[in-house]
């Protein structure tokens, strides 16, 4: 905006005429001799207001968020300008010959209002020179934004950026918050790390000593990595390499020490020698995707790539021509995932999953082509597509019909492994043939066991109160119904002869040398080898751990079932113990036998222990 003042002397004598111009709108004022003095001094005011208005337009460019600079605190900070580096065409000295004053203010965290910048303190902490701003340290109270003003009377450009002081994190090197840069480097490479943004800060005859850390761990004696002052040398890139990597530059200036930390993220990607034009996997020559008429077609086309320096990796889908821009279907779906090859930095899997819902028959005679491409060719393959003939109704009919069969049968098998014991109980009972009618036999079984207190108690009332009062058996005890004054050895013969079965009450007593017990089991073998009208129940009362003393009976017991007590689980006679040896013994109609399977306790009345005494005591 122009403004000027223009005295000319009017044609009255005694006055002058004045033209003062603000703006676009001129005032003219007629002034008497008398006030000439008067109206000076008014002039040199408005002068003066109208160069404050001019000083106070200013073009502000906003705030530069790009050129976020952080730094540590107690560590020496350069801000420049950022009009110089972005916005002008011309640099500093070229501006400062053009009368143009460089001026900096800002604006404290938190705060609103926008101050000067104080270069003149006492320690000379914070100074400037031409376009940069020094720190020399910065601290915490630094952080703000900070804004750089170009001007002179009649121009006017500022620009703002902020800038944050960081404090390092505890027992690290750095701050979790200050963002690194990221370099790349090929495996299998040699590499050169340079320690950036170190330009300016001291002398160039002054050498610093620069320290090196991976991951805050001083590089020191590191294979394949050499530390050269502000470089370090990678001699050989492995992945294991990859990291961050931190330079911690000191120096004195003016007696004082100062230090500069840099981090830099080293980032490993596949060597150039594996870089290779896109490889499809699916859909391929070998593949047919069969889809029905109606249903949902979905194509997978995957594509391995390998890093290639500077290149895309673009894949899609064609539908008779027609590229995925320009699919309008909303039946038509496009999926894609990625899936990194950790074994190989940079390289990718890339599947894109083409979708199309309700398919119809003609569809299904399209072209569907998938194609991957990157800096280094293009592979392009069409999916071998075709309609699914639907299954014949019979087959259904019989594959349902199986189905039901097999299932049927798996329900029959779990029931007879559950219940097969009451499943043979009942069929004894209603359908089952006597097997005592005709057979010549006085006994249903002949009961072979220890002589012990114990073993008797078991004998003569849990197993005799149950198989003859609840079943109806009748059972064959020698010391019951043995009569005194015979030889043991014919009458246990001829017990034996006279019975159905032959029960053995296995027990560590039992396999004991020169028992009547073991006369009993042998004399049963030799008459069921011999006649075989006799058959074994073996009864396990008590677990036997020397059964090598007895050969006969290990033998029996690796051929034959053997029916185990579990003591007051099996003296219920609707147990499995009871249900077993049920099954074992002959099957005999008697209204007795047909409640075998009631829940009643062992009878242990007084008759029963009346006859244990006695047969004790005989």
């Amino acid at each position: 905006m122009r403004r000027s003042a223009a005295v000319r002397r009017g044609k009255l004598p005694g006055t002058i005429a004045v033209f003062l111009s603000c703006g676009r709108n001129p005032t003219v004022l007629l002034l008497s001799r008398e006030m000439k003095i008067s109206f000076l001094l008014i002039c040199l005011l408005v002068l003066t207001v109208t160069r404050d208005c001019t000083s106070e337009r200013c073009d502000d460019w906003g705030e530069d968020t790009r050129k976020l600079t952080q730094a540590y605190d107690g560590e020496p900070v350069r801000l420049r300008c950022p009009l110089f580096e972005d916005y002008l065409k011309h640099n500093y000295s070229t501006a400062h010959s053009a009368g143009l004053t460089l001026m900096w203010y800002w604006t404290g965290k938190g705060k609103d209002l926008e101050e000067p910048i104080n270069i003149r303190l006492p320690d000379n902490r914070i100074s400037k020179d031409k376009d940069i701003l020094w720190f020399r340290p910065a601290l915490l109270n630094d952080t703000g934004n900070y804004t750089c003003m170009l001007r002179n009377t009649t121009f006017c450009l500022k620009i703002a950026f902020p800038f944050e002081v960081l404090k390092k994190d505890a027992d690290s090197c750095v701050s979790i918050n200050k963002a690194a840069e990221v370099v790349i480097f090929p495996l299998q490479d040699t590499a050169l790390l340079t320690c950036p943004d170190t330009t300016g800060y001291y002398p160039t005859d002054v050498t610093p000593t620069v320290n090196w850390y991976m991951n805050c761990i001083l590089v020191d004696g590191f294979v394949d990595r050499d530390p050269k002052g502000l470089s370090l040398q990678f001699i050989n890139v492995l992945q294991k390499y990859e990291g961050n990597y931190t330079c911690i530059v000191s120096y004195d200036e003016n007696g004082r020490p100062y230090n500069l930390t840099r981090t830099i993220y080293v980032k490993t990607i596949a060597s150039h020698l594996q870089a290779r034009p896109p490889v499809m996997i699916t859909p391929n020559d070998k593949q047919t995707f069969e889809f029905i008429a109606g249903g949902e077609l979905h194509i997978p086309c995957e594509v391995y790539f390998s890093y290639v320096n500077n290149s895309y990796t673009d894949i899609g889908w064609r539908i008779n021509g027609k590229s995925e821009g320009d699919f309008t279907d909303q039946r038509v779906l496009v999926n894609e995932s990625v899936t990194l090859d950790m074994g190989n930095p940079g390289a990718k899997t890339i599947k894109k999953e083409l979708r199309i819902k309700n398919i119809t028959p003609d569809e299904l005679k399209h072209n569907y082509t998938c194609t991957a491409k990157n800096t280094l060719g293009v592979v392009s393959r069409q999916a071998l597509v075709k309609e699914k003939v639907g299954t014949p109704r019979y087959i259904t009919e019989l594959a349902c019909g199986l189905g039901a069969t097999l299932f049927l049968v798996v329900c029959f098998v779990i029931v007879y492994h559950v219940y097969w014991l009451e499943m043979v109980l009942f069929y004894r009972a209603h359908f089952g043939t006597d097997e005592t009618i005709g057979d010549g036999k006085e006994y249903d079984v002949y009961v072979s066991y220890a002589r012990n207190a114990e073993e008797e108690e078991f004998v003569l009332v849990t197993l005799r109160g149950v198989l003859e009062n609840e079943f109806g058996y009748k059972l064959c005890i020698f010391d019951r119904d043995s009569l005194p004054g015979g030889i043991i050895t014919d009458e246990t013969l001829s017990f034996i002869k006279k019975s159905r079965r032959l029960l053995v009450v296995i027990s560590p007593s039992y396999v004991h040398q020169g028992t009547q017990a073991l006369l009993e089991f042998k004399a049963g073998l030799d008459n069921m080898a011999l006649q075989g009208n006799i058959q074994l129940i073996l009864v396990e009362f008590k677990s036997v751990k020397n059964k090598e003393k007895v050969k006969e009976l290990k033998l029996a017991q690796s051929v034959l079932s053997v029916i185990k007590w579990k003591g007051e689980k099996s003296k219920y006679p609707g147990g499995r113990f009871w249900k077993q040896l049920h099954v074992a013994l002959p099957v005999k109609n008697t209204s007795s036998a047909k409640n075998s399977c009631s829940f009643h306790m062992i009878p242990q009345n007084l008759e029963f222990e009346t006859e244990f005494s006695n047969n004790v005591t005989t």
